[in-house]
């Protein structure tokens, strides 16, 4: 199989399901970890009836339902799956590629933690949809942050 095709394809199972695309990389013992972890955590915070009820629209049962001590751990958890994933299928190391899973996972938790506060045309959109807004300005955060580093790192290097 082509290496970037790989690259994509174990990105896209840990989408799917964190410790999928470990199993795609051969890291069968990563992966059975990282899925235990998505399972207990998944479970205990009682997710996916928060996602069944977000789906509906109905948001104050979705908050209601919802265990925060556990569901915290969520998106460390699978933003750390899917870079793990993907560094694992690439050939070359990418400098400073964790930094927009990363920032990433730290707004989803910002926003999670602060959904409560945020309306959008004066709706709230509840556990699930709101953090999940937060996640592209922390991917745009990370992307940035490391396109200025690797641009001084490359500016010290020349000197």
């Amino acid at each position: 199989m082509e290496k970037k095709q790989k690259n994509y394809e174990a990105l896209f199972w840990s989408i799917a399901l964190p410790g999928f695309g470990q199993f795609i990389n051969g890291k069968i013992i990563k992966g059975i970890v990282l899925l235990f972890l998505e399972f207990v955590i998944n479970v205990r915070s009682n997710f996916n009836m928060a996602i069944l009820y977000s789906f509906n629209g109905e948001f104050v049962k979705a908050d209601l339902v919802l265990d925060y001590q556990w569901l915290m751990f969520y998106p460390c958890l699978y933003m750390f799956a899917l870079w793990d994933a993907y560094r694992d299928a690439n050939e070359i190391e990418q400098p400073y590629g964790y930094l927009p899973l990363a920032f990433g996972a730290y707004s989803v938790t910002v926003g999670l933690m602060i959904f409560k506060k945020v309306t959008i045309f004066g709706t709230n959109f509840g556990p699930v949809f709101t953090p999940m807004a937060f996640l592209l300005p922390g991917l745009l955060i990370g992307y940035l942050l490391r396109k200025l580093l690797i641009t001084l790192q490359t500016k010290i290097e020349y000197k």
